[in-house]
């Protein structure tokens, strides 16, 4: 069953174009990982914070890439990494026009 995934984390160096630009190779290796169906990408300049909603078609895929996500988050010299995932109501979230 397909679960989401948000994750969020300090962040105060780049934003917008300049991210986009700086991490598209990341943005692009994501979407190889086991179960990975989509990302949205968020950043937050006036809290400075930034992160992401994933879906992946697994808890175990999630479990797995948040694990692996977030230690590379820490080498990168990132801290108070959070991270949640989510089982999806198919249901209402059909109704609510989700992007399945």
């Amino acid at each position: 069953m397909a679960v989401i995934m948000y994750v969020d984390f300090p962040h105060k160096k780049i934003w917008g174009k300049e991210m986009a630009n700086q991490m598209k190779e990341l943005a692009q290796s994501i979407t190889k990982e086991p179960g990975f169906i989509w990302k949205f990408w968020t950043e937050s300049k006036k809290e400075e914070m930034a992160g992401g909603v994933y879906m992946f078609d697994s808890r175990e895929n999630a479990d797995q890439y948040l694990k692996m996500h977030s230690q590379r988050l820490a080498e990168f010299g990132y801290s108070d990494i959070r991270g949640k995932i989510f089982e999806i109501n198919n249901e209402l979230s059909t109704i609510g026009k989700a992007p399945f």
